[in-house]
């Protein structure tokens, strides 16, 4: 496993992406496929060709994610920042998010190979 290197950050105007930005506090499709879900967890297969874009969600409970297939991603922000970042395989990071206290953002696949997380879900 390798660090995750951060290239690029900056800026963009949250209007170019209104619609999706006001419907994201109701998106909880944090991932493409949903594999599994009980009382306590859901898992998620995120998958995206290259040029593929998942729109903006929200994660409002504690959860973290593994890189299966390693490349690049564009995420934009509901703040109206964004990062490139190049993600290896097996990079994992642990987020704890409330609903007071939420992430929304998108990802696109703006690399030249399949990206792919799984994310699980933490209920409780």
């Amino acid at each position: 496993m390798h660090e995750r290197i951060l290239d690029e950050r900056g800026t963009y105007d949250t209007a170019a992406y209104g619609e999706e930005l006001a419907a994201a506090p109701h998106n909880h499709d944090i991932g493409t496929t949903l594999w599994f879900e009980n009382d306590h967890i859901r898992v998620f297969e995120s998958r995206l060709e290259p040029g593929e874009r998942a729109t903006f969600h929200i994660h409002d409970k504690t959860y973290f994610w593994t890189v299966v297939d390693p490349g690049k991603g564009l995420q934009h922000y509901a703040d109206g920042t964004w990062t490139t970042t190049r993600f290896g395989l097996g990079d994992t990071a642990y987020r704890e998010q409330t609903p007071d206290d939420p992430l929304i953002h998108d990802l696109e696949n703006v690399g030249d190979t399949t990206l792919r997380f799984v994310t699980v879900e933490l209920k409780r």
